[in-house]
């Protein structure tokens, strides 16, 4: 681009300053505090470490200034941890960082934590709908109040800073993270903020501000990772300053009016500038325009793709502004490093000075120097009655009652009446893993199930008790099946969990090239059951047969642990009156084809399907016609890395046999055999007619024969593998060979390939019994696989007496079990 397209200017951008005016007392306190701090007591606080590679004897030496625990890191043996367990490890670390015997001062570490919405790192949590469907409530107090109940139950589990707001405004929803944004309105993100931290943190200059029941709030992601180019996760966004200002940093100066202590700097770039290093942004426009006086934080690692720096190095960053850099398994290299810097006045002392100053002003006013341990907050001494309480699940289940859009509803099957017979049906029905989303008890909200959500209810658990209090008759069949016809079908489905970048898409057709969803919906109405789809998303989604073929369609979202919300507005009380109406408005344009992105093409003068603030009432008499079914591309499965689906191989892809005499086959149809009839494939029934395809090795001798699927272009993975992603066969194992040395391949070209022996590991699983059975893709570059040009994406080679069968194959997160990297096959 051309070179003034990073040029920024300060003072066209909005003035802010903290309402806290400059306290004397704590200024002066940390100006002493200065004074006897060591060079490396200061470095320490400007490095935060992750839970997962640091202890409470490494802060000790280090005299770190803070902690994180990321996604999926957790107390040592908690995989999903309870709040005295968050206590104990909380207790451990403050004790070490006032813990002076090896030199040093007694400055308390802080503790941050992702609770994005609620606090979703914590068995038995209230969880609340995730951003995007807030947007839809328009409802500030509601977002207030979501604030306020987080941060009571952190404080309850000992921990008293969370990595939230997301205040991005997602300009494109094929990016994995939209969900973490309101909005794509940044009027609607603006007002947010000031609520939010609001609730999190307290009314700023009252009492409450930052008292034993809020904790710090951090505005996140600082700047415009939300208009990245095609919605890539830590991409570039290539836009103008005005852009930028007027977009994306709309969230910024209402949360520093409010008193938001920490801001997080995207990992992202702005015309090609890594947020990380970009000094006009952070300390021109951030710091001295707007006036933030609080901590400007690096995101994970992200300083490592600043050039000419690495994870365990990177003085660019710290003089470009960030006052402490995220560097969770990198830690110690990064202190090292930067300790050297700044003796070598690499990094100037006046910026470390700085540094510290913010860190030490933060923990000052949220108390952390008088407060003592964690464990002794007044609300982590009676957690068992705040996480979870009803009081804070009745704000959740309110949240999601406000939240719900109504698209359509054709012939007024809204709302049903509870006394009818209603079939529930539906992958999302009975599952609080899907209905939370990811950032939920795991990094990416994976491999859960009902039983790790104490407290929280399904969305089927809430119809069925609403029903069954009624009179009516409420039966849950996943797949639609029933023994007496219904009044009325609910069918809940939806995107499964992710996170990140492992949530990014090429566009936004839904499931391309797996009908199942639309096939159950389309089977009940076929068979004359009025059907209401109800839709788990994180965005919107090209979904116009599927809203064709419903009689009425609602997006419920990602609700979170508060299934019940949604029986509330689509059930009709008992005596027949509507308690609660639909409420919720777009706060994203819908899309009208799989290719349309709403924002861009509104600029363009196109029409979305549904516009930004539609939102049909039970009052609305409009009858929604019929939506074009025109994708705007080719619905093949492998654009969202799926290469086999119900028994058959994604479009163009090949199934190919080898025999154990070398001799290649590709299977037109079934049953086939290789030539030397090594290996047999036939179909069989899974859940449907012919849904999946049994493979059988037969023979003597030590012949291998193999399955491959065959690719019509080479595929680049590179970027799922690095974010490990797994890859996941639906099957069903049958019988092994004795010893069994059966291994599972990716390959990448003449004479590449990855090949791991899994033999052993499939050996042990139950026999007979479909499970979804994942490799991490590392395996396979490990094992010499080329991640980026993949032609065969799936390998699968065994001698004589094994027996399996296989039903889908595909890029996941979500597995019933994952194989640990076994031992490497030969690299070819």
């Amino acid at each position: 681009m051309a070179g003034d397209a990073t040029l920024v200017h300060p003072e066209q951008w909005p003035q802010a300053a903290s309402p806290l005016p400059p306290d004397p007392a704590i200024e002066s306190r940390i100006h002493a505090l200065l004074t006897k701090m060591s060079v490396e007591d200061k470095v320490g606080q400007m490095i935060q470490a992750d839970i997962k590679y640091v202890t409470p004897d490494d802060v000790r030496q280090y005299r770190l200034g803070s902690i994180l625990a990321g996604g999926n890191s957790k107390p040592p043996g908690q995989p999903y941890p309870i709040a005295t367990q968050w206590q104990a490890l909380s207790d451990a670390f403050y004790r070490a960082s006032m813990d002076t015997s090896r030199g040093g001062l007694a400055i308390p570490v802080l503790f941050g934590i992702d609770a994005v919405h609620g606090h979703n790192n914590l068995v038995g949590s209230t969880l609340f709908p995730q951003n995007s469907a807030l947007g839809a409530t328009r409802d500030p107090q509601l977002i207030h109040d979501i604030g306020e109940v987080t941060a009571q139950e952190l404080r309850a589990s000992g921990i008293s800073w969370t990595f939230a707001p997301t205040l991005t405004v997602p300009q494109d929803v094929r990016w994995g993270r939209s969900y973490e944004g309101y909005s794509q309105n940044p009027a609607l993100v603006a007002q947010y903020a000031a609520a939010v931290i609001g609730g999190l943190e307290g009314k700023a200059g009252t009492p409450q501000f930052l008292d034993t029941g809020h904790v710090i709030a951090t505005a996140k992601h600082f700047l415009g990772d939300g208009g990245t180019h095609d919605g890539k996760d830590q991409g570039d966004a290539r836009i103008s300053e005005a852009t930028l200002r007027d977009i994306h940093a709309a969230g910024y100066a209402p949360a520093i009016k409010a008193g938001v202590q920490v801001v997080m700097v995207s990992f992202s770039s702005w015309n090609g500038v890594k947020m990380a290093g970009n000094t006009s942004l952070i300390t021109g426009v951030l710091k001295e325009r707007m006036g933030f006086d609080g901590i400007v934080l690096g995101d994970w690692n992200a300083h490592g793709q600043v050039p000419g720096c690495a994870n365990e190095d990177c003085a660019a960053a710290y003089n470009a502004g960030l006052d402490m850099l995220e560097a969770p398994d990198s830690w110690k290299g990064l202190y090292k490093n930067t300790l050297a810097e700044v003796k070598a006045g690499v990094i100037p002392m006046s910026r470390v000075d700085d540094a510290v100053t913010r860190i030490l002003r933060v923990k000052m006013r949220l108390g952390m120097f008088e407060a003592g341990l964690p464990s002794a907050n007044p609300l982590a001494a009676k957690s068992a009655q705040v996480i979870g309480s009803p009081s804070h699940r009745d704000v959740a289940r309110r949240a999601v009652r406000e939240s719900l859009v109504l698209l359509k509803n054709n012939q007024a099957v809204l709302p049903i009446d509870p006394r009818k017979r209603i079939l529930v049906a539906g992958d999302g029905a009975d599952n609080i893993s899907k209905q939370n989303g990811g950032w939920t008890l795991t990094w990416q909200g994976t491999g859960l199930t009902n039983a790790n959500f104490p407290g929280a209810t399904s969305i089927w658990a809430g119809l069925q008790a609403q029903v069954k209090s009624a009179g009516g008759i409420a039966e849950l069949s996943v797949e639609g099946e029933y023994k007496q016809k219904p009044d009325v079908a609910i069918v809940v489905f939806g995107e499964d969990p992710y996170a990140e970048f492992q949530g990014d898409l090429p566009n936004l057709a839904y499931r391309p090239g797996n009908d199942h969803d639309l096939d159950l919906i389309r089977k009940l109405r076929g068979q004359g059951v009025p059907v209401v789809a109800v839709f788990l998303t994180g965005r919107p989604l090209w979904m116009n047969r599927e809203i064709n073929a419903a009689d009425a369609f609602v997006v419920a979202w990602l609700p979170g642990s508060e299934g019940e919300g949604i029986a509330d507005v689509l059930l009709r009380t008992g005596d027949g009156h509507v308690a609660h109406d639909f409420h919720g408005k777009l706060a994203y344009a819908w899309p009208r084809n799989a290719l349309q992105i709403p924002v861009a093409a509104a600029a363009k003068g196109e029409r979305p399907q549904f516009p930004y603030g539609f939102g049909l009432t039970y009052a609305d008499s409009q009858k929604t016609g019929t939506l074009s079914e025109e994708p705007g591309l080719v619905l093949s499965s492998a654009q969202a890395g799926v290469y086999f689906t119900r028994g058959k191989p994604a479009q163009d892809f090949v199934v190919s046999l080898t025999g154990a005499n070398g001799a290649v086959t590709n299977v037109v149809a079934t049953p086939a055999v290789t030539a030397d009839g090594s290996l047999h494939i036939s179909a069989l029934d899974y859940k449907a007619q012919e849904d999946a395809r049994s493979l059988s090795w037969s023979g003597t001798g030590n012949g291998v024969a193999s399955v491959e699927l065959v690719a019509p272009a080479p595929l680049d993975v590179d970027r799922e593998t690095n974010g490990d992603v797994l890859l996941v066969a639906t099957l069903r194992v049958d019988t092994v060979s004795p010893g069994d040395t059966s291994t599972i391949g990716i390959g990448c070209g003449a004479g590449c390939s990855g090949q791991v022996t899994v033999g052993p590991q499939l050996a042990a699983l139950p026999k007979a019994q479909w499970l979804k059975v994942g490799i991490p893709l590392k395996c396979f570059r490990d094992a010499g696989a080329n991640m980026s040009k993949v032609d065969r994406p799936f390998q699968w080679s065994s001698h004589a007496g094994t027996q399996i069968a296989i039903t889908d194959v595909s890029l996941s997160t979500v597995a019933d079990r994952t194989l640990t990297c076994p031992t490497h096959g030969d690299k070819p």
